[in-house]
């Protein structure tokens, strides 16, 4: 239940809200060209998306891309009350302010293949503080004006560019500008010999880890780990054969990050060492 609502708008449309809930309470994403920041003040709450939950307590964040909506949230238990700040990111809005060029943060990273549509942001003082500084224009409502505005917009993206959250951000933002969406054997290809795990791989085809594993056993038969387990020893004793690097940089190369992993690994489906693999099949006539 809402039982107290304020919001500030920029060149007419919602930029800036502050809503008190009372629990319980329910909110549903609708589906638009917009991404939001939502900044838990007081409170805890829970994101729901798919069989996916995560929490998001007190000075915790969550950015998230409403294009393909679905989502919701909802308070986490608490018999307390939740004050969340908003802030809406519309890309019309994003164009007009940045005339000239748009920053990196909007522009899509040419080298990440990822459908990711949401993140979680940690406490961070910097946010904390420019959240604080909203919610002053609040209380003192006849001081805002659109320059201020804009600052406050160019403000937040110049903070999130410098969270560790960044790329994150960035792949959500850009789907304002260039909405692409890669299909889940793109993903699994563009990652295959990456140090990247199977919950990350969900979270960059947007899905839970549950759905993700279905989807992979639809298309592969197999099981992420041993399927991606395979490829990476496969590639690296193709490149034990056809290179003269260092067995700890093909290990890292192929995706593995651990060098005495990879060789218990290697040695459980070649039945010989890298190193003696390399040196038998060189000198084999």
């Amino acid at each position: 239940m809402v039982i107290d609502y304020k919001k500030i708008d920029l060149f007419g449309k919602s930029f800036i809200q502050k809503i008190v809930l009372q629990p319980p309470f329910k909110f549903a994403f609708p589906v638009s060209e917009q991404a939001c920041f939502l900044y838990m003040h007081e409170g805890e709450m829970q994101y729901q998306s798919d069989d996916v939950h995560v929490n998001i307590p007190t000075n915790y964040s969550l950015f998230l891309n409403c294009i393909n909506s679905g989502r919701q949230i909802h308070n986490a238990g608490s018999n307390s009350n939740g004050e969340i700040v908003i802030v809406t990111f519309h890309p019309d809005i994003l164009k007009k302010i940045y005339e000239r060029e748009l920053p990196m943060l909007l522009q899509r990273p040419g080298s990440i293949i990822s459908n990711l549509s949401s993140e979680k942001i940690n406490n961070d003082f910097l946010i904390q503080k420019y959240i604080e500084g909203l919610l002053f224009y609040f209380e003192n409502p006849s001081l805002v004006n659109d320059d201020i505005l804009i600052l406050k917009l160019k403000e937040i993206i110049l903070l999130l560019s410098q969270t560790r959250n960044a790329e994150s951000i960035q792949v959500i933002l850009s789907q304002l500008f260039s909405p692409v969406t890669y299909t889940f054997k793109q993903i699994i290809e563009a990652h295959l010999f990456l140090q990247v795990g199977v919950e990350e791989l969900a979270r960059k085809a947007n899905l839970s880890v549950s759905s993700f594993k279905r989807e992979f056993a639809k298309l592969y038969s197999d099981t992420p780990a041993n399927y991606i387990k395979t490829q990476r020893l496969e590639k690296a004793a193709e490149l034990l054969l056809a290179s003269g690097n260092r067995i700890t940089d093909i290990a890292f190369n192929c995706g593995f990050n651990d060098l005495a992993n990879f060789t218990k690994s290697f040695h459980d489906r070649y039945e010989v060492t890298p190193t003696n693999y390399r040196l038998k099949l060189k000198h084999k006539p």
